[in-house]
């Protein structure tokens, strides 16, 4: 009795495998030829996945991203200390912040441009033109206007004088956008590096002049440098300063 249920269960299972095989899937009915949508959502996709594969780099062209992960940068070289906090801990306090700071202009994006055209009420020219402008309004008010100048001169060149681009255009305001924030983000990592000089010198001139000269300044002013940082709620300060740094 055994061994005939194993040999129905077995000619079952061929039998229904000998259907399945017969139900091939056919393509056309999935890719049907010659339409056009089909065409049309490959290179949507394609564009997706290029887009969410270079995020980060977009994050840091048109947010704040870049002057903060500076600053932060130039306090942890001030302060002497390599490693502490390390690269997740600054990441993620620049990404909070930037967030916190480009807030009204993400929302603003996202009510005007990204939603609308995710529910099909405006096409997806009239969406990426909305989407972009707040972002836009942002650079325009942070950016320098001798860079943006420079560029806007520069396209003249590039691009010669009858389609020369207008200075609200990406390929104008973006590069001019980004050398702007690399300025002011040197500029205030010399700010905050300037007190940690200072403790640095105090310190040698001190151990020079005690005859101290076989032990490295570094390890004496390196716990007064966080000292002092602490005591002056350093980072309440320089939080506070980058944050209201943008207009």
């Amino acid at each position: 009795m055994t061994a005939r249920r194993i040999l129905t269960a077995i000619a079952v299972l061929s039998l229904s495998s000998g259907a399945a095989l017969a139900q091939t899937v056919d393509l056309q009915t999935l890719f049907p030829a010659g339409d056009a949508s089909v065409s049309g959502r490959i290179v949507q996709l394609l564009v997706v996945m290029t887009v969410l594969s270079v995020a980060p780099g977009l994050l840091m062209m048109v947010t704040s991203f870049a002057r903060f992960a500076i600053a932060l940068s130039f306090l942890r070289v001030g302060l002497g200390l390599q490693t502490t906090p390390n690269n997740l801990v600054m990441v993620s306090l620049a990404l909070f912040m930037t967030l916190f700071v480009m807030a009204p202009t993400f929302q603003k994006a996202w009510d005007d441009g990204v939603k609308p055209m995710v529910e099909n009420k405006i096409s997806q020219q009239d969406g990426y033109t909305r989407t972009t402008a707040p972002f836009r309004v942002f650079m325009q008010a942070n950016v320098r206007d001798k860079d943006l100048a420079l560029f806007h001169e520069l396209s003249s060149e590039r691009f010669g004088e009858q389609s020369k681009v207008e200075s609200d255009d990406l390929r104008v305001l973006v590069p001019a956008f980004m050398i702007s924030e690399l300025r002011r983000g040197f500029e205030i990592g010399f700010l905050v590096t300037l007190p940690f000089l200072v403790i640095d010198l105090v310190v040698a001139t001190i151990m020079t002049a005690m005859g101290m000269m076989m032990m490295p300044p570094t390890v004496v002013s390196l716990p007064l440098k966080v000292l002092f940082f602490v005591l002056v709620d350093g980072w309440s300060l320089l939080v506070g300063a980058l944050v209201k740094s943008f207009s």
